[in-house]
C-alpha cells in the first residue's frame, strides 16, 4: 500500500498488523480494582509505568481503599509517592479525589466520562484508561505514545489530544478504540520511541510516512 493512502484506508491494516505483533498488549499498570487503577493512572503522569508499579504495592497496603486515602496525612502520602515526580500535586489530587468519590459515589469509581473528568486530577486520558481497563468500555486514550505514533503514521495532522481523539474516532470503528489505543502505546514503547525509533524493524513501516522518510535519510 502506498504511503499516500488516506488514513481511513490504512488504519485497519495498521491495527491488524500491530495486533499480530503484540497479541497480548494490555494496560502496563498493576491494579486489582477501578480505584487502584485510578490512583495508579494519576501517579503515571510524567512518570513511567514501571516506577508506578514499584510504588503502588506499598501504597495500597497502607491505604487499601478510598476511605483510607481520604483520611491520609498529606505529608505521609507525599513521601510514599515521592519517586513518581510532582508528588505534592499528585498527593493532593489523589486525596481530594478519594474524598469526592466517598461523598458523591459511595466510594465507587464512576464509569461515565463526564463524571470521571470532574474528579480532581482526572483528565480525558485518565478517564479513558479507567473506562477501557477497569470497565471494558470503548475509548481513545491519548497518552504521549498514542499522540506520537498516530502523528508519525499520518493518521492525524494534529497534536492536540482532543483533536487527535476526534480524528481517530472518525476513521476507526468504536469497538476497536480501546485496543487500538493499547497497541499505539505498546508500539510507541517497543519500536516507535520518541528519540530513536527502530523503523527498520517496524511491522507497519510500509504504511508509515515518517518511517519511510526516516529510512530514506539513513540510506541516503
Amino acid at each position: 500500500m502506498k504511503k499516500t493512502a488516506e488514513p481511513k484506508d490504512r488504519i485497519i491494516v495498521i491495527y491488524d498488523k500491530l495486533k499480530t505483533k503484540y497479541p497480548n498488549a494490555t494496560c502496563a499498570l498493576n491494579f486489582k480494582n477501578p480505584f487502584q487503577l485510578l490512583v495508579a493512572t494519576i501517579l503515571s503522569a510524567q512518570c513511567t509505568d514501571v516506577r508506578v508499579n514499584l510504588v503502588t504495592p506499598t501504597l495500597f497496603k497502607k491505604y487499601p481503599s478510598a476511605k483510607e486515602f481520604a483520611k491520609a496525612k498529606i505529608a505521609e502520602l507525599e513521601q510514599l509517592i515521592r519517586s513518581t515526580g510532582f508528588f505534592r500535586n499528585k498527593a493532593r489530587s489523589i486525596k481530594n479525589c478519594a474524598a469526592v468519590l466517598i461523598d458523591k459515589y459511595s466510594a465507587a469509581v464512576p464509569k461515565e466520562m463526564a463524571d470521571l473528568t470532574a474528579l480532581p486530577g482526572v483528565g480525558r486520558k485518565t478517564a479513558g484508561v479507567i473506562r477501557a481497563y477497569a470497565y471494558g468500555l470503548s475509548g481513545i486514550i491519548c497518552d504521549t505514545h498514542f499522540l506520537r505514533v498516530t502523528f508519525r503514521l499520518g493518521l492525524t495532522k494534529n497534536k492536540d489530544p482532543e483533536k487527535v481523539e476526534k480524528d481517530i474516532a472518525a476513521i476507526l470503528p468504536e469497538n476497536k478504540w480501546s485496543a487500538f489505543s493499547t497497541l499505539m502505546t505498546t508500539h510507541g514503547r517497543a519500536i516507535c520511541m520518541a528519540r530513536k525509533p527502530s523503523c527498520p524493524t517496524c511491522p507497519v513501516l510500509k504504511l508509515c510516512p515518517f518511517g519511510q522518510e526516516n529510512i530514506s535519510k539513513d540510506t541516503a
